[in-house]
Order: C-alpha cells, then structure tokens, then sequence
C-alpha cells in the first residue's frame, strides 16, 4: 500500500505539474492571430496597387459591352434580399449593371473582374463622374455632356431624369470641359499612373456616351444585335416584378450609397479573366486574410464563353478556393435563344436571370456532375 503523501511533497508535485503544463503549452501550436477586418476605407494607394496588382492582361471580347444586354436584373433582387445578408462582399462582371446589386444588395466591398482592360477603364471613368457629381441629375449631365434640365429636381424618378435630358442636346464645350475635369480627378486627384492607351480607351468610351446620349446600346459604334438590346435609359427605368427600381439611379439614397463606396475607394475593378490564373485567387486571398466572404458573385453569362474551352474547370477551381459560406450565390444571365428545355425558359425577356447556391454547385463540380453550360443553366433557378 502506498503511503499517503506529506503535505511538503504534494506542494512539490503541484509546482513540477504546473511547470509541465507551462512547459507543454509553449511547445505546442499558438492560435493564430485574428483576420484584420475589411477597411472601411482604401487609402488612393492601396486601391491602385489591388487594381494594379491584381490585374492580369487584358484579353480579347468581341463587343466593347459599354452597357449591359440584359434586361431583367432587377428581377431577382427582392429574393435575393431575403435569403442573402448584406454587408458580405460582392464580385461581378461588366459594366454598370454591377451598380445596381452593389446599392439594392449593399455589401461591404466589391470587385469588378473582367477580361477586357477597357471595362477597367470604363469603371474609372464612372468613378470619377460619380465622386464628383452632388446628385443624380449632374451625374447625368457629365455622363451625357448635356446640360443640366432646370425643371427636374431630388425627387424625379428615372423616367423623369430620361424625359428632360432626352430634350436637351449634347455639348461639345461640356464634353471637353468634363473629359478633362475627368483627367484630373483619376491622375492629379487620385494619383493613379494611367498610360496614354488609356487616355485614349477612357476618350473612346467617354465619347460613346457623349454621341450615344441616354440611347447608348450593348456595343459603339456599331450596334450588335440591333434594338435587341436594351439602351441605357431603358435599363435605368427597369423594376422588379412588383415594379419597384432597384437602380443606382433610381433615388438620390442609391446614389449618395454608390458615390460613398466610390470615395471609400471600395469598389475595385480588376482586369481578368475568370479562367485565369491570377485575379480571382488574388481576390480570394485578399479576403481571407480580412476574414471576409463573397456573398454575390454576379458572372453575367461569361461561364457559356468558358465551356468553349477547358477554362471552365479551371474557374470553377478559383471559385471553389474562395472563402464561401451557405449564402454564398452566383447570379447568372441567361439567354434564352439555344437552351430551350430550361425549365425557367418563357418566349419574353431575351436574358433570364438565374441563382445559384456557389458551395453546393463546388460541391457538384467537385463531384464530377458539371460537364456541360446546360449543366450549369439546368441546376439554376
């Protein structure tokens, strides 16, 4: 029988166990330090170097894609309002359809990947029309180089801002004046390093909307697909299915929404492509290391131009690296000329749009079950 211990040796035995313990717990794993959140703002610096750093080449698109084809984006909104929290952060592509969600859907960040440089481009220009304009009506007024209506005011809707600037005509003292303006704020203002090809793609794209006006289509100067496509005004003045506008335009509150997260610098475009080796995993790793998830990835209908060739797979694999969670949802268009089984299909609107839960949808593609668009398009809603 042992004997019972002294109350000297028990003390002992209480200092070499705490001593151990102490001992064990330096030599294992130290938890790691916490993300650092997303910034509530990007200094000038920082949003040029992600832009910069970020991008890859830019690629080839057969359309310039100024403003979008689509015309029922909107559609989806109020059920994506319900099952998506806000404040995530959002990825999209294209032009100015990706203002939209950004002010119905509010998230914290966005970035705009695309393949074209141009598209880059045409979003500094936004950004700096934006930054610089007090409200909707002289966002307009410098968009379009025309003059400001004197009969409209904080409460005209779309069709009221459309109405009055369809009567006035454009300037080409105001063009100038404002490409210029324009010039400054991106290089003096901002500080970003723009090259002379890029003074000479915003030009282009600036012009377009200077001679296009609020009927500006899908492509300048030639216009694909003809009055297919929605113009501009047109797409401003779209609604949801209960006819509410969801539009950056659609109130001086999505405006003053969008032009802070402007100023903020927290809405980044990207030049790249999503079958590419580098944007998306730049995106990806970017919002790891800030604890951050994508809540919307908006891929209008580029995924039908990755199933061309094996890029899709690879996109699929960036995606799948992403930080995701159950809410994570891709956002599709969908154009309803060739996939005519699709459940969702109505002789209608030429595009639908889709939805998508992004982890299950991995979780398919991880599976061997994605092999085809059809597969992609048939699994949406």
């Amino acid at each position: 029988m042992a004997e019972r211990p002294t109350r000297p040796s028990r003390a002992v035995a209480v200092c070499v166990a705490s001593v151990l313990l102490l001992a064990l717990g330096a030599a294992g794993p130290r938890p790691q330090a916490a993300a650092e959140p997303l910034p509530a703002r990007l200094s000038d610096r920082v949003f040029w170097q992600m832009v910069t750093e970020f991008s890859e080449p830019g690629g080839f698109f057969r359309s310039d894609n100024l403003v979008s084809n689509e015309s029922t984006f909107q559609q989806i909104i109020p059920d994506l309002l319900k099952k998506t929290p806000r404040g995530g952060v959002y990825v999209g592509v294209g032009p100015d359809q990706n203002f939209t969600y950004i002010t119905a859907l509010a998230p914290r960040m966005a970035f705009i990947v695309d393949i074209r440089r141009q598209n880059m481009l045409l979003h500094l220009m936004y950004k700096a029309l934006i930054e610089t304009s007090d409200d909707r009506i002289e966002f307009l007024s410098k968009l379009f180089s025309r003059e400001r209506p004197a009969s409209l005011g904080a409460s005209a809707t779309p069709q009221d801002l459309f109405d009055a600037f369809g009567d006035v005509p454009a300037s080409d003292a105001l063009f100038a004046r404002n490409e210029q303006a324009l010039f400054d704020w991106l290089e003096k203002h901002h500080g970003f390093a723009l090259s002379e090809e890029d003074h000479r793609a915003i030009e282009y794209v600036y012009r377009a909307f200077y001679l296009g006006g609020p009927d500006l289509r899908y492509s300048f100067p030639q216009q694909m697909g003809g009055r297919w496509f929605p113009t501009y005004s047109e797409l401003m003045v779209e609604t949801d299915l209960e006819g509410l506008n969801h539009s950056y335009i659609a109130n001086e509150k999505h405006f003053r929404d969008l032009k802070e997260l402007e100023t903020n610098n927290l809405l980044i475009p990207i030049v790249g492509d999503f079958g590419g080796d580098k944007a998306l995993h730049k995106v990806g790793e970017y919002l790891r290391e800030h604890g951050a998830t994508v809540t919307y990835f908006y891929t209008s209908n580029v995924e039908q131009y990755l199933f061309q060739t094996e890029a899709w797979s690879k996109y699929y694999t960036s995606v799948g690296a992403m930080p995701l969670d159950q809410t994570s949802t891709f956002i599709r268009a969908y154009f309803n000329l060739r996939f005519r089984s699709v459940q969702s299909f109505n002789a209608g609107p030429r595009s639908e749009t889709l939805t998508d839960p992004i982890a299950p949808f991995i979780g398919a593609f991880r599976d061997g079950r994605i092999h085809t668009y059809y597969d992609v398009i048939e699994r949406s809603r």
